[in-house]
């Protein structure tokens, strides 16, 4: 069996072991969880602790059907290649030992090899990817062209990855966030305001009220046209302004001559905003309030 075969369908079929310039032979053990270590330059910074319980249960049942890949470091330990998630698991199923390939390799390797590994199963999140294939691209200076070639994606899916860590960092957040609504396609038409307010201000209200990308298409392509009027508006608040607050808006409306907007939130908290239509509208609200300062 050749070194590509023995690595299955994962890392054989993506790097050529000339490019990894690996030495000597895969091979398959049993190792002890206590000798083996996490890589820290492992590209998946957040572990669904929910599918690691269901993973474990599956191992507990099954064992590990696929192997993790490891490198032998100093004093008889282990470090991860790839596979942290099945190590993890393991450690949850209460196992003493887990299947591994024992693969020979160098420092500048290893890095190149968990990051391809990871990418290529697609379970990390959009801004891991992203952040994974600029570390690809600045750790062994390859374009985007050539890092296509390496991983097997097309440079415009490269591409867009990369941009999204042009965006705002709350944003990028929201896209490491399984629970939030927002995914990559609204973070895709995100990309396309040049002014990070606009592009928080649009996260916002997706977060809040849950827009689809269809509905985000639509704000967007309403602000890239300058057309506040084509902005669509929020849905309203399910919670409806007490009837006293309604009157006290309405006697503020005739006292200052003006349409006073009054909104409250859920914990009784809130805003009074007076419009004026010119500077000598504003002058005659000022007038108004002096008047109240000299009755006070």
């Amino acid at each position: 069996m050749s070194k590509k075969d023995a690595l299955g369908r994962g890392l054989g079929s993506l790097i050529t072991m000339d490019d990894l310039q690996t030495s000597g032979s895969s091979s398959i053990n049993e190792i002890e969880l206590s000798k083996i270590i996490p890589n820290p330059d492992q590209p998946r910074s957040v572990f669904d602790e929910e599918a690691l319980e269901e993973l474990a249960t599956s191992i507990k049942s099954l064992g590990v059907i696929q192997p993790i890949t490891l490198r032998e470091i100093e004093d008889g330990r282990y470090q991860i290649i790839s596979g942290e998630r099945r190590y993890r698991a393991s450690h949850i199923a209460g196992l003493d030992k887990i299947p591994a390939y024992i693969k020979k390799t160098s420092d500048e390797n290893i890095m190149e090899m968990a990051l391809i590994e990871n990418i290529q199963r697609e379970d990390l999140n959009p801004i891991e990817i992203a952040l994974s294939l600029q570390t690809l691209i600045d750790t062994y200076k390859l374009t985007q062209e050539k890092l296509s070639e390496r991983i097997g994606k097309k440079r415009a899916t490269i591409a867009n990855f990369l941009r999204l860590l042009k965006l705002p960092a709350e944003i990028q957040m929201g896209l490491r966030d399984k629970d939030k609504p927002f995914d990559m396609g609204h973070a895709k038409l995100l990309l396309s305001l040049e002014d990070p307010s606009d592009q928080l201000m649009i996260y916002k209200q997706i977060i809040e009220y849950g827009f689809s990308v269809r509905k985000t298409e639509e704000i967007v392509k309403a602000i890239n046209e300058n057309s506040d009027e084509n902005i669509p508006a929020p849905p309203p608040k399910k919670k409806n302004t007490p009837e006293e607050y309604n009157i006290l808006k309405k006697h503020l409306s005739d006292f200052f001559g003006s349409t006073v907007a009054f909104t409250i939130n859920e914990k009784g908290s809130g805003k009074i905003s007076i419009p004026f239509a010119s500077e000598q509208d504003l002058e005659r609200i000022m007038q108004l309030f002096d008047t109240i300062k000299k009755n006070d």
